[in-house]
């Protein structure tokens, strides 16, 4: 590990603090400016390696701020190129219209609204350690809004339902959460050790549930609806990611290689299976199959009927995925890689850990987690490169996963769906209902502290 100067008490160091703060400022502040959370962050990243290695060049010593640059990079190289392999395969899915056909049968099955909520919840809790927390919240979102469209009150309690087992889900697999990847792919904890968050992530959900059952308004679905269907290769498709996820596991435990290859391998054996799609494609042309580049949209033909027609292509699906997460991460990555050069992480090891102890701590970051993304915190966390426990380290992941439940803004699956029911569900709405996401974030931590530290 490559040694840092303590840089905390000097101007570049109050200066890049401002920048993060600042940057940071336009992040949280998104809902409100529309400008994208990813810009800031990039600028903010830029700034302050600019400041390190003014201060480092200052102190005479501008190759160690190229190294410690250099490290950040591939750092964040690796997590990159897995989110994009998990992302792409998620959008791929649901371009198949896999999604819209498990939403279509969860609105058509008529369901009661008490129903719907336990199902969208549980699925949601189900769903997310797979498919990751983010995309499951959008889609359990979706089938809250349909069936409760007539009633405000149920898709307000819906949608903190779907939030809370987003958030809880994620935390007990590397594939539902970036900061439980984050936890695995630096071998803090193996993927199996994961399996023991799942009481207490069930426990985070189910408390907050129950409290949320008793306010449900009563009544059928309101909406009515035609059964969708999936479109060719989604099963196949579906069967190859979850092969994927099986390959990544075993070449980082058999082999000790980094689990990116396993998901770049599957994302080539993605992209071969989409040629087979588009070459099965009676409506398409082998000419027009090589006249399509790379970044070209997706190609709209006429079918029989003179419907529609849309073509697997994979480059554009590769181009869905969610640049703008991908990005606001590079720019946090490499933000908090650059307070930690200036040594502001190892400042705040010593603040905290030194002086509340391990679980406390945790406890602590756990409900700040509320007010800041939790990518910086646990990647802060990370960086401090602190010798703990495996049970810390399970602690550390459980309450930076489910303590963004806490509030709207705390994690993107609230983010996200406020968005999706934009002046429904608002952050005032479940602010009313934090005491209740609270409850099940003392019991759950509590729980977990009791029976395995």
């Amino acid at each position: 590990m490559t040694n840092f100067i303590d840089l905390t008490g000097t101007l570049y160091g109050y200066l890049a603090v401002l920048t993060f703060l600042v940057g940071y400022y336009f992040v949280i502040s998104e809902d409100r400016t529309h400008l994208a959370k990813s810009k800031p962050m990039m600028v903010a990243a830029g700034l302050i390696w600019l400041l390190v290695g003014l201060s480092y060049s200052i102190n005479g010593q501008p190759e160690q701020a190229g190294a410690l640059l250099e490290q950040t990079l591939l750092e964040y190289a690796e997590l990159f190129l897995f989110l994009l392999s998990a992302m792409t395969f998620i959008h791929a899915l649901e371009e198949r219209h896999l999604f819209l056909a498990l939403r279509s049968w969860l609105i058509a099955r008529d369901f009661s609204l008490r129903t719907v909520f336990w199902v969208t919840g549980g699925l949601t809790f189900v769903l997310s350690p797979i498919a990751d927390n983010l995309s499951t919240a959008l889609l359990m979102g979706s089938v809250v809004m349909a069936v409760g469209t007539r009633t405000a009150s149920f898709v307000v309690l819906g949608l903190i339902n779907v939030v809370i087992a987003a958030n809880a889900g994620g935390v007990f697999s590397p594939f539902g959460d970036i900061t439980s990847l984050m936890v695995w792919q630096q071998e803090k904890l193996k993927f199996l050790e994961f399996t023991h968050l799942i009481v207490p992530a069930l426990i985070s959900w189910f408390v907050p549930a129950l409290v949320l059952n008793h306010y449900l308004p009563t009544g059928p679905a309101q909406l009515p609806h035609e059964q969708q269907s999936m479109k060719p290769g989604a099963i196949g498709m579906l069967i190859l990611f979850l092969a994927t996820i099986t390959a990544s596991v075993l070449i980082h435990s058999l082999l000790k290689l980094p689990p990116v290859i396993g998901m770049m391998t599957g994302l080539g054996a993605l992209k071969i299976y989409g040629y087979l799609l588009s070459k099965q494609d009676p409506l398409l042309q082998e000419s027009e199959l090589r006249g399509h580049h790379m970044g070209a949209m997706t190609k709209h033909l006429k079918g029989d009927h003179g419907e529609v027609v849309m073509r697997f292509d994979n480059f554009r699906v590769v181009e869905r995925a969610s640049w703008d997460t991908l990005m606001f991460f590079y720019g946090v990555v490499l933000s908090v890689g650059g307070l930690a050069a200036l040594g502001y992480l190892a400042l705040i090891s010593t603040s905290l850990y030194g002086n509340f102890g391990e679980t406390t701590t945790h406890l602590i970051i756990g409900l700040s987690s509320s007010l800041i993304d939790n990518i910086p915190v646990m990647y802060a966390i990370l960086s401090m490169d602190m010798s703990m426990s495996t049970n810390q380290w399970l602690l550390a992941t459980l309450c930076i996963g489910i303590g963004g439940s806490l509030l709207s803004i705390g994690s993107a699956a609230g983010v996200a769906l406020m968005g999706q029911a934009n002046g429904i569900y608002t952050f005032r709405a479940h602010l009313k209902w934090s005491w209740a996401i609270l409850l099940g974030y003392a019991l759950s931590t509590g729980y977990h502290i009791v029976f395995t530290l």
